[in-house]
This record gives C-alpha cells, sequence and structure tokens, in this order.
C-alpha cells in the first residue's frame, strides 16, 4: 500500500507581484511521487519530461509536429512500447504507442491528447511561454502546461511505474497524440478515426482532457455542446450617409442581432438563477465578428454579423435551427445565414454505476478518496470524434486546487498538482485495463 507522506502547501496565483491568492494544500502526495528524484537539480525526472515537452513549439499556426514526433519515439524507444505513425493529412501525424495487454479479444483503453497548443502573446507573460519556467514555489509556467501536455507527460510516466512494477493487464492500452486539435481537429482526431488503423485499435474506452478544478473536487466530462459557427449577412438599399435611407442593410442585421442577444440573456439569466446548473448545461452565443462597409459616407449594401453558439447536448437541433431561420425572417427580406461550422452528432457518455467503464473509473476515483463532479465540457475536444465513432470518452485532467489558465496569458501548473496527476493515472490504469469481458468486446 501507497502511504501519504503529506500534504503540500501552496498559493494558488503564486506569489509574483501582483499575482495572489489563498493559501490551499494539495495532498495528499504519495511517495513515489514525493521520493527524492534523480532530476536536474533534485527535481522529480518526471517533472524535468514534462518540462522538456512544453519546450517544444507546437504552437498554432506553425506547430513543430516533427519535434514532438521525435520526442514521442525517443518515449516509446525508452518504455518498451510499441509505436505507430499515422499521417492522416501532409504534415499532421497521429503518434500512437501501445502496451500490449494479456488478452488480444479484448477491446483496448484508449489514452488521447493532443500535441498542439494555442497561441500566445509574450508581451503579456510574465516568463518566456516556451521555457518552461519553475518560479521558486513550484509553479510551471508554459503554453500547454493545462492544455493538455501535462495529461500526456502523465500518461507516459503512469506506464512508465507500471511497467517497473511489472504489471500487466488484460486489456491493451493505446496512447494516441494528435494533431490539430486547437483548431478543431479537422486534420487530426477527425480524419484518423475514419481510417483503418484507427478501427485495428479496437478501442473500448477513451480518456481525453478535461479542465482544471479550483475546488477539492476532479471534474469530469461526459458530453460536451455542440459548436455552431453561424454568420449572419444582410442586405439592403445602399446610398449617401447623409439621407434616411429605409429598408438598410443595418437596420435588419440589428433586428437578428437583438433576438440572439436576447436570447444570450435569458439562457444567461437561467444558468445563473439555477445553482444546480453548470455552464455546459445551457447554450451560450457571442458576437465574434461584424463585417462589411466602404466608406463612412456610404450607407452599405451588405453587412454580416457572426456568432459562435455552443449548443446544449439536450436542444433539439431542429428546432433551433428553425429558430435562427425565424430570426432572420422576423428582420425582413435580404437576411440570411450560413454555417461555418456545425456539429450535430452530440452524444453522452454513460456515468450511471451499472456501467462497467464508469464503475471502474468512479470506483478507482472513489479508492484514492477523489471527489468527481461530473459536467458536460462547455467547448469541444477530440472527445466528440470518438463518441461518435461509439468509443465512450470521458473528459479528465487531474488538476483540483487549481484555476482554469488553459489559453491564458501566464499558463500554469504546480509540479505537486502534475505529480499527483501521475499518481492517480497510476491507479486508474489498472482499473480500466482490467475491466472484465463485456459482449461489446465480441
Amino acid at each position: 500500500m501507497v502511504a501519504a507522506l503529506f500534504g503540500c502547501w501552496f498559493r494558488v496565483g503564486g506569489a509574483r507581484p501582483g499575482v495572489s491568492g489563498p493559501v490551499i494544500p494539495v495532498g495528499p502526495i504519495t511517495t513515489r511521487s514525493a521520493m527524492a528524484s534523480e532530476g536536474r537539480e533534485g527535481e522529480h525526472p518526471s517533472v524535468t519530461l514534462f518540462r522538456q515537452y512544453l519546450r517544444i513549439r507546437t504552437v498554432q499556426p506553425k506547430p513543430d509536429y516533427g519535434a514532438a514526433v521525435a520526442f514521442l519515439e525517443e518515449r516509446a524507444r525508452q518504455l518498451g512500447l510499441g509505436c505507430q505513425k499515422v499521417e492522416v493529412a501532409p504534415g499532421h501525424v497521429v503518434t500512437i504507442l501501445t502496451w500490449p495487454g494479456t488478452n488480444p479479444r479484448l477491446s483496448s483503453i484508449l489514452l488521447n491528447s493532443h500535441t498542439d497548443v494555442v497561441p500566445v502573446f509574450k508581451e503579456h507573460w510574465s516568463h518566456d511561454p516556451f521555457e518552461a519556467f519553475k518560479d521558486a514555489e513550484g509553479y510551471i509556467y508554459a503554453r500547454g502546461a493545462q492544455d493538455m501536455k501535462c495529461v500526456s507527460i502523465q500518461y507516459l510516466e503512469a506506464v512508465r511505474r507500471l511497467k517497473a512494477e511489472g504489471h500487466h493487464f488484460p486489456r491493451t492500452i493505446h496512447m494516441t497524440f494528435v494533431p490539430d486539435e486547437e483548431v478543431g481537429g479537422h486534420q487530426g482526431m477527425e480524419l484518423f478515426v475514419q481510417r483503418p488503423e484507427f478501427q485495428a485499435l479496437r478501442a473500448g474506452f477513451a480518456l481525453d482532457e478535461g479542465l482544471a478544478n479550483p475546488t477539492d473536487a476532479f471534474t469530469v466530462f461526459y458530453s460536451e455542446r455542440s459548436p455552431w459557427w453561424v454568420r449572419i449577412s444582410s442586405t439592403g438599399k445602399p446610398g449617401h450617409s447623409s439621407c434616411f435611407i429605409e429598408d438598410t442593410a443595418a437596420e435588419k442585421l440589428h433586428k437578428v442581432v437583438s433576438s440572439i442577444l436576447a436570447f444570450r440573456e435569458k439562457e444567461r439569466q437561467r444558468l445563473q438563477s439555477n445553482p444546480q446548473l453548470k455552464a455546459g448545461a445551457v447554450t451560450s452565443v457571442n458576437l465574434t465578428k461584424l463585417e462589411g462597409g466602404v466608406a463612412y459616407n456610404v450607407v452599405p449594401a451588405t453587412l454580416s454579423a457572426s456568432f459562435d453558439f455552443r449548443v446544449a447536448p439536450d436542444v433539439d437541433l431542429k428546432a433551433f435551427e428553425e429558430q435562427l431561420q425565424g430570426w432572420c425572417r422576423a428582420a425582413g427580406e435580404g437576411v440570411t445565414f450560413e454555417f461555418a461550422q456545425k456539429w450535430t452528432e452530440s452524444r453522452m457518455t454513460s456515468i450511471d454505476d451499472s456501467d462497467p467503464w464508469w464503475a471502474a473509473f468512479s470506483g478507482a476515483c472513489k479508492d484514492m478518496h477523489l471527489t468527481l463532479e461530473p459536467e458536460i465540457f462547455p467547448a469541444a475536444t477530440d472527445s466528440r470524434y470518438l463518441r461518435v465513432a461509439g468509443v465512450p470518452a470521458l473528459g479528465f485532467s487531474p488538476m483540483n486546487r487549481t484555476h482554469v489558465r488553459l489559453h491564458d496569458h501566464d499558463e500554469r501548473l504546480h509540479e505537486a498538482v502534475f505529480l499527483r496527476g501521475v499518481d492517480i493515472y497510476t491507479r486508474l490504469l489498472p482499473a480500466l485495463a482490467s475491466v472484465p469481458a463485456l459482449p461489446s468486446d465480441g
């Protein structure tokens, strides 16, 4: 049995000037993560590896995928894992590291993570976002620290520990490292699930990314909202801007924008008035672009407004699209809409105690005394492609007592939280890879 050594206290937000937060405990940290290490300057080797991965500049729009693939190939060699590379689009490689199970007739466990990260504005960072700077309190500053290079290394280090301890499990464990997630996954997981190489993995259950949780609890996501990116175009009478021209594009577009923003306010009020609701349970919308016009003194013939809708999974999508049509019709003639993105395949992974996968996942978490908060993911991840392909997937990034800073300036993660995540996966993987044979295993 692994004993708890101590609770590690640190300040949320660090001790840097202008950044503060309450002092809270992180722990327990197990002997395996807290023991003396041989890393750089006494640093735990798992943390050293994490920082090494963070320094690879897989930043959109020109990610260095080649360096990431080479890094993963070396991890496979060191761990004695199978390594397969699948180029799903030119320059877009899915890297698969495989630990074979003892019963190949059983479906496999898929541990997914993406290799790309979002752009940065370096002038707003306290440290170089690709230096992986660690401050005196143990915070690691880097793009990808939370989203989601931490999880990639936690998978690898958990497998390293389990193999070193001589474990073998019935189900095969595949770790997939995919490109392009931060720009929609269209040249990553969306294509990969259509490939014979994906089918050959025979995935029965998957873990993918989640979010940090500032409380003691850990958030786990069983579904997500559907992204609808909608461009509303309005045409009307043009003319000189000194005149009161009737039926202008602006007047009609204003009506549509007002209707959509009124809907937004209604959903916002619904969320705020019910403490039981989380953000993923309501539909959000934001006006993200306004386009049109040629000069100050010319009334334009055409104007457009673009919206990012995130539609809750229980919404009737056909009825919602009809509502969009109704708002456009009510604004007048010449008002139309088109989709830049329209996801209609919302799926939910079972979190019923009778489900063997959920029972194994939640049971292992209960054994670790982890409090789980099941939610609907408010944005979009590659899990949606896995669920549509018939693979139940949970979004889980083991970062509690941590403020959500993905996509933000000074994205960071405390090394104690990172190491505890390795401990957690070291307990989760045996539970999942030992789920008895199921009817779905074929």
